[in-house]
């Protein structure tokens, strides 16, 4: 399948307070046209800046880019005429309707005028927008809002649309709606490239998903290969004591043969991997009574994205805050 994104050790340093902040550390990926490819990592991580990179919004330190056949250092104008980007602030009028913001963008990006109309109601039936095409962006909803993003970043027809966090703030229904109409753009040919923090949406979403810490890449492929890597299943447990009773249990169940490894979670959960869960769940209760170790809670799942990301970093992704790595914008 043809590559219509390739970086190869893309490097970015800011400065801060602290001093020089390596915000992203030699990252090499590949996206093939017409897939929807998800990077995944926690807030600060780097994402946004290497999203920034590929967009031609911040230059490359280091390492190079090509987005549609187009390096991005040396012809950053074939590139934007090239993709659409929706930021996570969105760039709508609120003022004007949504009409005259998809008109207006359309003409801007050098499209006759009748070309544009026709674009235009093309994208308000594609993206459910034709109901309140014509009132004020301002009184629309987050998802409708969202879904105005989008459309404007595709109003040119590129051949990539980059989203950063494109549900933030989204309810559940309004996510998953937003999901389907990205599914149909990939289905007309787009390829989509996001950035996103929401484990269930690249799960649900992606093709193929990046796991990025601290500015470099910890897991590549799609959300079923990487799951894969995980063997068996995951057994979360919380004891009811913080500190010294989490690390005696850490340590019995670490001596288990039936248990391949254990995770710390957080303070007082751990996460235990095991051939079969089912069969391990009694064995383990066992031990920890045995040793008087009480439980407040104990469950039971298949291997998920948030497990890819504590094998390779030891740490949950859903509780790695604002990140290891610090993102200075500019």
């Amino acid at each position: 399948m043809h590559e219509v994104i390739e970086a190869h050790e893309l490097r970015k340093q800011f400065a801060s307070r602290r001093g020089t902040v390596d915000a992203v550390r030699g990252v090499s990926f590949a996206v093939s046209r017409g897939e929807i490819f998800g990077f995944l990592g926690p807030n600060g991580a780097g994402k946004t800046t290497t999203l920034r990179m590929l967009t031609t919004l911040l230059p490359i330190d280091a390492g190079t880019a090509t987005v549609a056949g187009f390096d991005v250092a040396r012809a950053p104008e074939g590139v934007r005429t090239r993709i659409g980007y929706v930021s996570q602030l969105g760039g709508a009028d609120d003022l004007a309707t949504g009409r005259e913001n998809l008109q207006l963008q359309g003409r801007l990006y050098g499209g006759e005028k009748a070309d544009v109309r026709r674009r235009v109601d093309e994208l308000l039936a594609l993206l459910d927008l034709a109901s309140f095409a014509d009132r004020r962006v301002k009184t629309y909803s987050g998802g409708q809002r969202r879904r105005l993003d989008v459309a404007l970043g595709i109003v040119h027809g590129p051949e990539v649309l980059f989203l950063d966090e494109p549900t933030t703030g989204l309810d559940p229904q309004n996510r998953a709606n937003l999901w389907d109409h990205l599914r149909e753009l990939r289905s007309r040919g787009t390829t989509v490239f996001l950035t996103t923090h929401y484990l269930e949406e690249a799960d649900a979403l992606c093709d193929r998903v990046m796991i990025i810490d601290h500015g470099q890449i910890v897991a590549e492929g799609s959300p079923r290969d990487l799951k894969r890597q995980v063997v068996g299943d995951s057994v979360v447990l919380r004891v009811t004591e913080a500190g010294d009773a989490r690390e005696r249990a850490r340590a019995l169940l670490s001596d288990a043969a039936f248990i391949s490894s254990v995770a710390s979670a957080d303070e007082d959960q751990l996460r235990c991997y095991v051939d079969d869960g089912a069969a391990a769940l009694p064995e383990l209760l066992r031990l920890l009574d045995a040793e008087h170790i009480g439980l407040r809670s104990i469950s039971l799942s298949e291997p998920t994205l948030d497990d890819v990301f504590l094998a390779k970093t030891g740490r949950s992704l859903r509780d790695a805050g604002p990140a290891a790595t610090e993102e200075v914008t500019q």
